[in-house]
């Protein structure tokens, strides 16, 4: 008898396409509401990872889908909808998936497969201007809607961008200025670094290029006071087999830490152009928790870190329902001299897997006093599970506090939001996943007692499958 092992209880999420939900009061399930807490969460993340019997290539497939939460003093209401791209549209009509993705290819002959761009996910992250919002995606441009409904607009070049020149999903936003500074790679011709400096309604008013020697996977930087850090992992893309698409992106990743080195590109925020490049060991990242600059000029920048790309590989099973990979990411410190291109620090933080770091929005580019993360709770076995808890670590003390969820409860990346009142402490959000009533909820935490009961769980009307990143607007 051939045995079979089950599906893990996070599975249930992803098993049918989310189900989109209008504008609906949240019920309270405990708790209350703080008073102060006033504005609105923004989540995003593949909704829909199967398509008439067909499951997509990798978790980056999925077709974007945006929740909403808006707070108020009537109480909280949320909404859910996907975004309408091109793609999404057209597959939908058709009930088939048509155009190739980060993990797949498109369908058809090799003649209708060279003719097929990819499609736009428009599932990683979310930026909320003053007059709409964004829905980010690393390949394209990215799609704006509204801010209260959720309805698509359509494409937003950002006064700036064109096809070839994408606009990346993790932009950082200067406290201080307003100022907000994005990226995109552009594969075609020479490969290029495209730096861009927005104001605080989006447009594009400053940009320039930096040439890369190869094809990689650059997917966060850092913004670190007078720089922007990006680097650049062993990784190099085999260009041929996408471009007569026999092979998807993530396939067609080499990892190659014998031959290249881990490149740390130092970039003036001011003028956009390199300051310098250092070379280092080889290690893999996707997200970075945030730099600043010491007293003396040295940045000092943290970040999760994996030492090699089977990370892609596990990404890569949760879209089936299994994962059996082990790809542990634990949180990192660098410090370097940008003036002299010196790395002259580099030492693990936290011996914890993580990921998803992120500080408060008021921190960003500065010293901040804590990074929230996605964690596992101890003795999880990580190639299987899904994070189940969040954290909050102080790299002063070196001490991480951590929420206790539950049994099958499985959070988005946690988000600190400030409160209005200086005197009081703000609040952690996160979105749970609960694997054993198969629905979602808005969990509300007090940031200074993380350990502690939420202050506030909402209900939602239908499940929202974990996603990737999210973004608060105060009112």
């Amino acid at each position: 008898m051939i045995q079979t092992t089950p599906q893990p209880t996070w599975a249930q999420q992803f098993s049918t396409p989310a189900t989109e939900f209008p504008l609906t009061p949240l019920p309270v399930l405990s708790g209350k509401l703080p008073p102060g807490l006033r504005g609105s969460l923004y989540r995003n993340g593949p909704g829909r990872l199967e398509r008439a019997g067909q499951r997509v290539g990798h978790w980056f497939d999925g077709d974007g889908a945006i929740l909403a939460v808006h707070f108020t003093d009537e109480g909280a209401m949320g909404i859910y909808r996907y975004v309408k791209t091109v793609g999404y549209q057209e597959e939908e009509q058709k009930n088939r998936f048509i155009y190739g993705g980060y993990g797949m290819t498109p369908c058809g002959n090799l003649w209708e497969r060279l003719t097929k761009p990819l499609k736009n996910a428009a599932n990683t992250s979310v930026l909320a201007l003053p007059d709409k919002l964004l829905a980010l995606w690393e390949g394209e441009p990215p799609y704006r809607l509204d801010l209260n409904t959720l309805e698509t607009w359509g494409l937003d070049d950002l006064s700036g961008l064109t096809k070839k020149t994408p606009y990346s999903a993790h932009p950082k936003i200067d406290p201080e200025t307003g100022d907000i500074f994005n990226f995109g790679q552009v594969l075609a011709g020479r490969p290029q670094l495209m730096l861009y400096r927005s104001d605080r309604t989006g447009k594009i008013i400053q940009r320039n290029s930096i040439p890369l020697d190869g094809i990689c996977l650059i997917h966060d930087f850092v913004l670190a006071g007078q720089y922007l850090i990006f680097v650049i992992p062993p990784l190099r893309l085999n260009l041929l087999p996408v471009l007569f698409q026999l092979k998807p992106f993530s396939e067609c990743f080499q990892w190659q830490p014998q031959k290249t080195p881990t490149q740390i590109l130092i970039i003036d925020r001011q003028t956009l152009t390199l300051v310098n490049r250092i070379e280092t060991e080889p290690w893999f990242q996707w997200h970075f928790s945030n730099g600043y600059v010491e007293e003396d000029g040295t940045v000092v920048v943290d970040f999760a870190r994996y030492p090699d790309f089977k990370t892609n590989q596990y990404l890569k099973e949760v879209a089936t329902g299994k994962t059996k990979t082990l790809a542990i990411s634990t949180l990192w410190r660098m410090v370097l001299q940008p003036q002299k291109s010196q790395l002259l620090q580099l030492e693990e933080l936290l011996d914890r897997h993580c990921e998803f770091p992120t500080v408060s929005p008021k921190e960003v580019g500065k010293k901040a006093h804590y990074t929230y993360l996605s964690i596992h709770q101890p003795g999880v076995n990580s190639a299987v599970e899904m994070f189940n808890s969040i954290g909050r670590f102080n790299p002063q003390t070196q001490r991480l506090e951590e929420a206790n969820l539950g049994e099958n409860r499985y959070p988005m990346e946690p988000l600190f939001i400030e409160n209005p009142d200086p005197s009081q402490p703000g609040w952690v959000l996160t979105v749970v996943y609960d694997g054993d009533q198969n629905s979602s909820e808005v969990w509300i935490f007090d940031a200074e007692h993380l350990e502690g009961e939420p202050v506030c769980r909402l209900g939602l009307p239908s499940v929202v499958p974990n996603g990737f990143h999210g973004t608060w607007k105060p009112h």
